[in-house]
């Protein structure tokens, strides 16, 4: 499989063809948003977690604290399954589940999106990872990677992706996570993590699995 960061790299380009003049605004929006700090806020590491208690796919409450004491936690925080580069990022996740799993790690994605019916009542079922909605990003924020999402995307979004963000995220039209990615020990420390304000910059799914070696007090491959 390649490389995640390879697989954006061309869903970049793609999107580059089908519409230059907007991802060159976006190039220039993404080095003013640099430039000012944003997702400068999120935890470091060496700092303990917000714990959270949010629904999955079926409506079953999870909790942070439920969860870390069975193991280590990667909490990845994703726009939702109309992005891209999110399912892009789910999916080098999920390819690497095993992995995860074997080093006693549990993988949560956390997305502002309501639960939907895109999946059936088996799927939903099947899913070996935890799928968890943040509606109004309040988790995101206590992680320090909700973003005011800026009227140039929300207007990409509106008119050329005829997406609707208010009812995407149950009446949240505006803030959306920072992707970023969280690698806690039992402990709810972070041991490692991956933030960039570009949505289309993803963390690899190596260097998750390597965060975790370590933890384990494994060499990384």
């Amino acid at each position: 499989m390649k490389e995640l960061r390879e697989l954006t790299k061309l869903q970049i380009e793609k999107s580059r063809r089908a519409n230059p003049k907007f991802m060159q605004a976006i190039e220039s929006l993404m080095k003013f948003a640099r430039a000012f700090g944003d997702g400068g806020e999120a935890i470091g590491v060496g700092k303990s977690a917000p714990g959270f208690e949010l629904p999955n796919a079926v409506g079953e409450t999870v909790s942070l604290a439920a969860l870390l004491e069975k193991g280590p936690v990667v909490v990845s925080f994703s726009r939702g399954s109309w992005c891209p580069y999110c399912n892009l990022e789910t999916q080098a996740l999920r390819a690497r589940l095993a992995e995860i799993k074997s080093l006693g790690a549990e993988l949560v994605v956390i997305s502002p999106q309501k639960p939907d019916d895109s999946l059936s009542e088996a799927e939903k079922a099947a899913l070996r990872f935890h799928v968890l909605s943040d509606q109004d990003a309040r988790v995101a924020a206590d992680y320090g990677v909700a973003w005011k999402v800026p009227d140039l995307i929300l207007e990409h979004m509106r008119s050329d992706r005829k997406l609707d963000l208010e009812e995407i995220n149950n009446g949240n039209g505006s803030i959306l996570p920072i992707p970023g990615v969280f690698v806690l020990g039992c402990d709810s420390r972070v041991v490692w993590r991956f933030v960039d304000v570009d949505y289309r910059m993803r963390a690899e799914p190596d260097d998750i699995i390597s965060a975790l070696q370590v933890l384990a007090g494994n060499s990384p491959k």
